[in-house]
């Protein structure tokens, strides 16, 4: 499989998809045993839920600082220390754990390092891509990436972290920290990109809907870091695809979480699940993606990519309200399968939009913009479902995001045209 790809993406490519599937392994592992962990150390719920907002909030501080060192530094050199310094965070938190002098404090320390570093690494990577692969094979590569996530973080490295944690407690964070150091060798073998030219050929399409002022973007190598920064939250506000893609996004993010912020009480109580049904629920959503990332590029190559980004919002639209009047289990899975095979052809082929349209020496920055409006949309939507379903019924949040997915929709058919352009 790796001589195939490596034929048909380069050798290049193998490394970086390599270095995703291993640290995307150790991701898994310690995403399954740090709340064990943490529970081990306190039984008090507060220190235990704030663990997963530790490691969640550097994206919501540094999303966009962290966007414009990405395009100031050697992105390839960048992935490769991040990578060492989590590899080192990691294996003092193991040592802590192995003495048994481990703390909440130190687990909240390192796993706000941890995300820290996400935010760096993911942002790089993304942007390392098209240095790395043909632009016409952006789709096929992305698509490897989505598909390589599924598998090794989702079905492989959950089980695997809850039985290295039962087998003992440091083992799960002592096995991330050797796949973040096999992540950083495998990245410093691939060759040097040259370096990004740093005024783009041409200005981003303007449109009446966008009027902005300001300094040109062609004074960026000695502005400021704050200038930097706007120089990206610009150039993605007078692009208007990626502008609609990347408010898309953050909109749907906010329906989808409010809806699936309850999604375990909702099987409950709407769909009579046990705990073993609500899990198969969930295995049914990670089958859907595994096969979206198959045939993502296909469908793209097939119909363009208007067509399937047009499709997978009504998809979303039939989803959330299916799920609003459906009482049958089989219904509901059949439905998210479906959502969830749509969720990674999404992602797939606006990834690609993205690193083709975006200048090369923008894309950090543009990259960090997209995902601050997409965790953030993620976090609101989080609360927002929880009040929803507390002060109505259980159901209130999907006919929500039905409704509000069906104004995206709307606002978003005509933009996507210029998805396949």
């Amino acid at each position: 499989m790796r001589a195939l790809v490596s034929a048909r993406l380069g050798a290049d490519f193998t490394r970086l998809w390599t270095a995703s599937a291993v640290s995307n392994l150790g991701d898994g592992v310690t995403m399954a045993a740090g709340p064990l962990l943490v529970a081990s150390v306190t039984d008090d719920p507060v220190p235990i839920a704030g663990a997963v907002f530790a490691q969640q909030l550097p994206w919501l501080l540094f999303a966009l600082i962290s966007g414009a060192y990405v395009d100031r530094l050697d992105r390839r050199l960048l992935v490769v220390t991040v990578n060492l310094i989590r590899a080192a965070a990691l294996a003092v938190l193991t040592a802590t754990i192995a003495t048994e002098t481990v703390t909440v404090a130190v687990i909240y320390a390192v796993l706000f390092l941890l995300g820290t570093g996400e935010t760096l690494a993911d942002t790089a990577m993304g942007a390392l891509l098209p240095s790395v692969v043909d632009p016409e094979k952006l789709p096929s590569a992305n698509a490897r990436l989505y598909a390589t996530f599924t598998v090794a973080n989702q079905f492989v490295a959950k089980p695997l972290g809850a039985w290295l944690f039962v087998i003992s407690a440091a083992a799960p964070f002592g096995l991330d920290a050797l796949t973040f150091a096999a992540a950083a060798a495998l990245i410093a073998g691939i060759r040097p990109a040259p370096p990004a030219p740093q005024s783009p050929p041409q200005s981003p399409p303007r449109d009446s809907s966008w009027a902005l002022s300001g300094a040109s973007s062609d004074a960026s190598s000695d502005a400021s870091l704050r200038g930097e920064i706007v120089e990206g939250v610009r150039w993605l506000g007078r692009h208007r695809l990626v502008r609609t893609l990347a408010v898309s996004m953050g909109m749907a993010n906010v329906a989808f979480c409010a809806a699936f912020a309850v999604f375990v009480l909702y099987c409950r109580q709407r769909l009579g699940l046990s705990d073993v049904g609500y899990g198969f629920l969930l295995t049914a959503f990670a089958v859907g993606g595994l096969f979206g990332t198959a045939v993502a590029a296909r469908l793209a190559r097939a119909f363009g990519g208007a067509a399937v980004l047009r499709a997978g919002l009504a998809i979303e639209v039939v989803t959330h309200l299916t799920l609003a009047v459906t009482t049958t289990p089989g219904v509901a899975a059949a439905v998210l399968i479906v959502f969830s095979v749509h969720s990674m052809v999404w992602g797939v082929t606006v990834a690609s939009v993205r690193q083709r349209v975006v200048p090369a020496h923008l894309r950090g920055r543009v990259g960090s913009v997209y995902a601050l409006l997409d965790l953030g949309g993620a976090a609101l939507g989080s609360l927002l479902g929880g009040l929803l379903a507390s002060v109505w019924e259980i159901t209130t949040p999907f006919w929500v995001a039905a409704g509000a997915m069906t104004v995206i929709t709307v606002c978003a058919w005509r933009p996507l045209r210029e998805a396949t352009a």
